[in-house]
């Protein structure tokens, strides 16, 4: 799948964001190395613990499903600014693709492509 397509499946993930604090909605597509997508918004709970971003959804559902091989994940905001992947998030891509890529989008239309290692370098890993 190009890069556009991963956008348009983490553009539709944001429709189901949660979030009546922040208002601030995400969603993400993740691309396997079976070729598989999944998607994932962000989950807010008022106890700001709780709060599951959309990286993770999408990467923990594909864990849940047994896959273990990650190529790139799309993430997009209702801000519209290109939205980086916060430090937790940034630490389970780096665990689960440490060779993969982050595509982000703005509002006006451009894309910019991130190594995860670039994003978080001298990790935490095995």
């Amino acid at each position: 799948m190009d890069n556009e397509g991963l956008i348009k499946a983490a553009e539709k993930a944001m429709e189901n964001s949660y979030s009546p604090y922040s208002n601030f909605k995400v969603g993400a597509a993740v691309l396997t190395g079976k070729g598989g997508i999944y998607t994932g918004c962000n989950i807010e709970n008022a106890s700001y613990g709780a709060t599951n971003c959309a990286e993770r959804t999408a990467v923990f559902k594909a864990v849940s499903e047994g896959e273990r091989e990650f190529l790139k994940i799309a993430v997009v905001s209702s801000a519209g600014d290109l939205t980086f992947p916060c430090g937790i998030c940034r630490q389970v891509l780096v665990e689960f693709m440490p060779e993969g890529s982050i595509i982000l989008k703005d509002k006006n239309g451009a894309v910019k492509e991130y190594t995860v290692k670039s994003l978080l370098p001298n990790s935490f890993a095995l």
